[in-house]
């Protein structure tokens, strides 16, 4: 039994930001042709992958997996945040937020039943475009070998981490608890007392526990540097670690989904957890919450779109567009995530 190779993949000769360029700006049959049959393999693969127009091609893969682009933080929380399909219309999503629930009461006989009429609001999301762009050179396009891995890497290295960074600052506007960490010389000791503090903080106003620790890695690093007055480390990768252990974990850091616990809560590390908050500029956040909560809608053709602009004919470049449509909030029910600041998050030293 014999499976028929992809039409876009690592080992194939065709190019796929060539051949998307052919089709669409140049009227290329042959490019045209198997761009379609890339689109029915995406169809097959994953049952629903939106248009199969030219400016809303599914990009292959391997394309965004391979190259080595620019560094960037990724997307560790937005991956983690709830997910939804953005609606096909429309730049605005309309939540209805109950702001005062039904009511009961002891009923003597003969009195009437407590009646309590229910009242909501509207909470208005606005649907954000992210988009970035490149020019590419015909020579480069034509004749170059891995330039849509690198191109279409880079972009969209750079999509995914605006978009997480956007989710995390929605966190940081919409976290209705607040938890205020003071202190001139600051210690993990003092700090485990907060995170608890956000845990119950949650517990008791959204009345539903939280399921994760969003800190920043300098932050869990921090944690992990710690010692007892023995010199015994606060945090050790072993559930079965000394009865001291603030934090646990099953083997090394990892970034993203770390690894490690802190009262039971996995830790999730994301460098776009901004670092110059506070009046110093020099403060990081630490999220305590439900990750049910943070809510995410991004297209059904996400990550995102490809689109190629009229070359620039006097330079013979060519304009790759990269796009997408994305929604998020944590203001469903605030009181699910907590924060933690102060000048005891200031940056740590080591």
């Amino acid at each position: 039994m014999t499976r028929e190779a992809r039409t876009y993949s690592p080992e194939s000769a065709n190019s796929f930001i060539r051949d998307a360029f052919s089709a669409q700006i140049l009227g290329d049959f042959d490019a045209r042709e198997r761009l379609a049959r890339h689109m029915n393999e995406e169809r097959i693969e994953k049952r629903d992958v939106g248009t199969a127009q030219f400016a809303g091609l599914v990009v292959p893969q391997f394309l965004t997996d391979l190259a080595a682009p620019f560094a960037r933080a990724g997307r560790p929380v937005a991956d983690r945040a709830r997910q939804h399909v953005l609606p096909a219309q429309g730049m605005t999503l309309s939540i209805s937020k109950v702001t005062t629930g039904s009511a009961v009461a002891v009923q003597t006989e003969g009195d009437a039943v407590q009646e309590t009429n229910m009242d909501d609001t509207k909470l208005d999301l606005s649907v954000v475009t992210i988009a970035g762009q490149q020019n590419v050179s015909r020579q480069a396009l034509e004749r170059g070998t891995g330039i849509d891995a690198l191109v279409m890497a880079d972009l969209a290295s750079a999509y995914h981490t605006l978009l997480d960074s956007n989710v995390v600052a929605e966190l940081f506007s919409s976290a209705g608890q607040a938890v205020t960490y003071t202190d001139a010389s600051p210690s993990v000791e003092e700090l485990y007392p907060k995170i608890l503090d956000a845990v119950q903080k949650v517990q008791t106003t959204f009345y539903a526990g939280p399921n994760a620790i969003i800190m920043h890695p300098r932050r869990l690093a921090f944690i992990l540097a710690a010692t007892d007055t023995t010199g015994r480390p606060l945090a050790v990768p072993s559930p079965n670690g000394p009865t001291n252990a603030i934090a646990t974990g099953a083997g090394s850091v990892q970034y993203g989904n770390s690894g490690y616990s802190i009262a039971g809560l996995p830790v999730i590390t994301d460098a776009n957890v901004a670092t110059n908050k506070g009046t110093g500029t020099n403060q990081d956040t630490i999220y305590v919450g439900n990750l049910q909560e943070l809510h995410l809608w991004e297209s059904a053709n996400a990550p995102f779109m490809l689109r190629f602009e009229q070359p620039k004919s006097a330079e013979l470049e060519v304009k790759v567009v990269v796009y997408g449509y994305a929604a998020y909030t944590a203001n469903r029910y605030p009181n699910a995530w907590a924060q933690i600041n102060g000048t005891g998050l200031v940056t740590p030293t080591f």
